[in-house]
């Protein structure tokens, strides 16, 4: 018997699919029809045409597909999952033309939330927030990022932490977190000094406890300065946390092209990002990930420069962006919908957002977000004739199983 003969074993094989590998060198879907997925020990062993499949491959197990669609797990790269309360009075208040930022200058906006989540203990943040990742699992996601940044206290913020920690523990999802250092001042606070407590504090402390894998902070008018997130960016820098920042979404700030310079992982929203802004982020490799749900929600006009992004090769990423008062979402097909309809994006792009630029977003692209051997086996699986169903229906779930790091979840 030759060597090549001797059967080659993995742990399960899904075959009769069509693949999105979104591995292609030029970006792009990489569709692979009549595709074969194998996986041992929680990573892809194999992928690509059932042609090519080596003849003395041996599964433990084998899902026949039935001519369904195999694509990444999806990855919600920005969400605000952990929180308690509810502001649908201001939602209310907007609709009779009250503006985000008049409310917020009011005490209404982040700083309620801040109150609301900072009074209740963790197994209550814990209990509230489950629902919200159960409805994004039910659409494929099977990496989600989460942030802080509702504390009033350094205690609250790490209980929002630890709840999300947990949230990866309860259900087969992988979590990353982020220390939203810089959201809201919170009541009664010099805006400066809390930077400085951010820093000379927070940041040492969180970095210490290992509950965090980034740092983000709100840089717009209503938030903090350029030069006070680059402070708490030089902060995370000397703790060694990867940075990210909410930057352009209401006014020009600097925000983008000051984080690029940190190497940012990702600016997220960026509906004023100028030129500079775009070529910094350029050149630092920044992922520009965009947040239909806020802008739909709070009836923006001004629209992400998505032409001038594409021109400059930057990276495009999208997210649910799932928070009380500017983007309660917690559908990534809705936003892909959103991403077409409203920032005129591709299919493509749309997909991408949602995978592959999604890692990216959050320093992952080695792992997963790519049908790529050696990968995480993170997978979802859907009952669709083609590709563009994801990002063409509205309200409709064609999702048939997720599987993360090769373990096979039926959608229920």
């Amino acid at each position: 018997m030759k060597i090549t003969d001797l059967p080659e074993r993995c742990d399960t094989l899904w075959f009769n699919a069509n693949l999105l590998t979104l591995d292609e060198a030029g970006g792009g879907l990489g569709v692979i029809r009549d595709g074969f997925i194998a996986c041992t020990n929680g990573k892809i062993s194999h992928v690509g045409a059932s042609a090519a499949m080596p003849m003395h491959l041996c599964a433990g197990e084998s899902v026949n597909c039935g001519g369904r669609w195999i694509a990444p797990g999806l990855i919600d790269c920005h969400t605000h999952l952990v929180y308690a309360g509810s502001r649908e009075d201001e939602f209310e208040m907007r609709l009779e033309g009250v503006s985000y930022e008049e409310i917020a200058r009011a005490g209404g906006g982040i700083a309620s939330t801040m109150q609301a989540t900072s009074s209740v203990s963790e197994a209550q943040l814990l209990a509230a927030s489950l629902p919200r990742l159960d409805a994004l699992l039910a659409e494929g996601i099977t990496t989600v990022e989460i942030k802080s940044g509702y504390g009033t206290s350094l205690d609250a913020e790490l209980r929002q932490l630890r709840a999300a920690r947990q949230m990866g523990r309860i259900r087969s999802v992988r979590v990353v977190t982020t220390f939203l250092a810089a959201h809201a001042v919170p009541s009664n606070q010099d805006k400066q000094a809390h930077i400085d407590d951010v820093c000379a504090r927070r940041i040492p402390e969180v970095a210490g406890s290992r509950l965090a894998d980034a740092v983000d902070a709100y840089c717009d008018a209503i938030g903090f300065s350029s030069r006070q997130v680059s402070q708490v960016f030089e902060a995370a820098r000397q703790h060694n946390l990867p940075v990210k920042v909410h930057a352009e979404q209401l006014s020009h700030q600097g925000g983008a092209e000051m984080a690029a310079r940190f190497g940012a992982l990702s600016a997220d929203h960026l509906e004023h990002l100028d030129e500079a802004g775009i070529k910094a982020m350029a050149a630092s490799g920044t992922v520009a990930v965009l947040l239909p749900g806020a802008f739909y929600f709070t009836r923006e006009t001004v629209l992400p420069p998505v032409e001038a992004l594409r021109a400059h090769g930057v990276p495009i990423a999208l997210a649910t962006d799932c928070n009380p008062g500017t983007s309660p979402l917690t559908s990534p097909l809705l936003a892909m919908n959103m991403g077409a309809t409203l920032f005129r994006l591709t299919v493509a792009e749309c997909i991408a957002g949602f995978t592959r630029e999604a890692a990216r977003a959050l320093g992952l692209q080695e792992r997963t977000g790519r049908l790529r051997t050696g990968l995480d086996c993170d997978l979802s699986i859907w009952d669709i004739s083609s590709p563009g169903e994801l990002v063409y229906r509205m309200g409709m779930n064609p999702l048939h199983a997720r599987v993360v790091r090769g373990s096979h979840l039926e959608n229920e």
